[in-house]
């Protein structure tokens, strides 16, 4: 698959491989830990253990599609992920599937310089290839300005979380 906004002469894109678990699983914990959690290393150590293990088997199944930007030297320089979850039909979208983005991640060095916006340009077309009608996403306070800017609303989700 190629995007159709490809990537400047700087950057390669590509998509993820389920040898790339361990790259989408640090993407992860560098996003929770940049996002305020950094203090939490245990928590993010068994968040990134369980996490590894579960993204390596959702790309092996092909319910997991990452996306990532490559520099020159072929080190992966930013990535986003989408779960295909199956979903019931909804008045939204009679479709069984849904589309969720996450890990959307770009290593601090090379922020600014618009990777994360092309990798998510490159996922909506996905879904839209895919027919994937509903996509969500959480957004962090750094990324709220892109998805906004690409026509995602904030919507009424509730939450309970109970210990495990």
């Amino acid at each position: 698959m190629k995007p159709v906004h490809e990537a400047s002469e700087h950057f390669t894109f590509r998509l993820a491989t389920t040898d790339d678990a361990a790259i989408i699983t640090h993407h992860r914990r560098a996003m929770f830990a940049d996002m305020g959690h950094a203090a939490e290393v245990e928590t993010l150590n068994q968040m990134a253990g369980a996490f590894e293990g579960w993204v390596r088997r959702k790309l092996e199944q092909g319910l997991y599609i990452g996306f990532f930007m490559e520099n020159a030297e072929g080190q992966v320089v930013a990535g986003a992920g989408c779960w295909i979850m199956e979903w019931p039909p909804h008045l939204l979208d009679a479709s069984a599937e849904r589309a969720y983005i996450l890990n959307v991640y770009t290593e601090p060095e090379h922020r600014g310089r618009g990777l994360a916006k092309q990798l998510m340009q490159s996922v909506l077309d996905f879904c839209e290839a895919r027919h994937l009608g509903v996509i969500t996403l959480h957004a962090s306070q750094f990324g709220r300005p892109l998805y906004e800017q690409l026509g995602f609303a904030q919507t009424n989700e509730m939450r309970l979380v109970r210990p495990t």
